[in-house]
């Protein structure tokens, strides 16, 4: 049986459309991380309490226990793992290699206050890579009610398990994830010890799925309708943790990530046989250029690269990366072009707003107090004392940037 015939793919213009007024549409990154010391496996509640006790900057408190980093990010302890999150950054042009600099930049200073903290104490503190969460907000008047949302949400886990493993699985792993949350879909994977490829992931999965909600339904039809790939024999199953489905490793006739990646001996329910990097690039190729639309020439070059066979996959290693283990001691930044892209607006205000100085807004001086979610930040008139919060939109209409 031949493949169903293509459809025209999504415009980068219609992937960064605003569709009307409201809040900006956004992701952002998270990296949880197992802590060890001296190789054996604790509780980072149990080892420092709270986040502030190993970063010896003062940070701006967040909600509960967790704090605003002096490079931008957020870090907390959550269920026995450091959880580390980037800034919610503008859905633009090239923020997909925002996100992926800025989860690494996060990483980097939590790596360089747990040096410090070893050198004080005399032991050894190695951070094992955990699993990263792609957080895509759904566009203002792209609104989906939570039954849409949660259609669309199992979709995406038949489309986009095949690259997301290619790019950011390794053979250890058992699952790729997508949860609603509201207004955003999280997609749970691996944590990739690598920055190219962590970007790679953050551009394919914010484009495919920016791409996927101007569909009008979010049903298997319209994936086959499309000519999309899927594999015969796959089901995904609940989430392990909120609601949300899983491509599991026992969805499968098989287990993908132990498999032979370049092996044509997936059938696909139309009745073709093919490799699992031939079924990720044909589900990748339609979005290319929605996928284009959130990131840079070199990222999707790299995306591609990988899915094509001509860049490496980490299931194409026969054992997982030994850097998982000691996840930030040694960060490779092999495209430097990445660490030039200029700041979005919204990082150059919340690294303005670190900087402790107080800001001016109209005839009175506020100093910075405590984030509020992502999208606020507290304030206390000096003059008064009176709080007052402003959202980064209203702090970006003051003209507020990192100088």
């Amino acid at each position: 049986m031949g493949a169903p015939r293509k459809l025209p793919s999504i415009s980068r213009r219609q992937v960064l459309r605003r569709t009307g007024p409201g809040p900006v549409p956004v992701i952002g990154l998270e990296a949880e991380f197992t802590l060890y010391v001296d190789d054996v496996k604790r509780r980072p509640e149990e080892v420092f309490g709270n986040a502030q006790k190993f970063v010896r900057q003062k940070m701006l408190p967040r909600k509960g226990r967790s704090f605003q980093l002096p490079v931008g990010g957020a870090v907390y302890f959550d269920t026995g793992v450091i959880e580390v999150a980037t800034p919610i950054i503008e859905i633009e042009s090239g923020c997909a290699v925002r996100a992926g600099r800025t989860l690494w930049e996060q990483l980097e200073f939590v790596r360089g206050e747990l040096d410090a903290w070893e050198t004080d104490h005399g032991q050894k503190l190695r951070l094992e890579g955990f699993s990263t969460h792609y957080n895509v907000s759904v566009p203002v008047g792209r609104s989906l009610s939570s039954v849409r949302l949660q259609q669309a949400a199992r979709m995406l886990t038949y489309l986009l398990h095949p690259p997301v493993m290619l790019l950011a699985a390794n053979k250890l792993s058992t699952g790729i994830g997508v949860r609603p949350r509201g207004d955003r879909l999280e997609v749970t994977a691996d944590f990739t010890p690598d920055p190219d490829l962590m970007i790679a992931t953050t551009s394919l999965v914010t484009g495919i799925i920016l791409a996927v909600l101007e569909w009008p339904v979010h049903t298997l039809a319209e994936m086959k309708r499309r000519g999309l790939p899927i594999i015969a024999g796959f089901s995904p199953c609940k989430h392990t943790s909120r609601k949300g489905f899983l491509a599991r490793h026992f969805c499968f006739p098989r287990n993908p990530f132990a498999a032979d990646v370049n092996e044509p001996d997936w059938r696909l329910v139309d009745g073709r046989h093919r490799s699992l990097r031939q079924i990720a690039l044909e589900i990748a190729l339609p979005f290319r250029e929605a996928i284009g639309a959130v990131t840079d020439t070199d990222a999707l070059t790299h995306v591609f690269e990988v899915l094509s066979g001509r860049a490496r996959s980490l299931l194409d290693f026969p054992t997982r990366p030994t850097r998982y283990e000691d996840a930030g001691r040694r960060i490779e930044w092999n495209r430097r072009n990445h660490r030039t892209l200029p700041r979005s607006r919204y990082e150059q205000i919340i690294h303005r707003v670190l900087t402790h100085r107080p800001i001016r807004i109209g005839s009175a001086l506020y100093d910075p107090e405590r984030m509020i979610g992502w999208h606020a930040i507290a304030f206390r008139n000096r003059r008064n004392g009176r709080r007052r919060t402003f959202t980064l939109d209203e702090l970006a209409a003051q003209g507020l940037t990192n100088t």
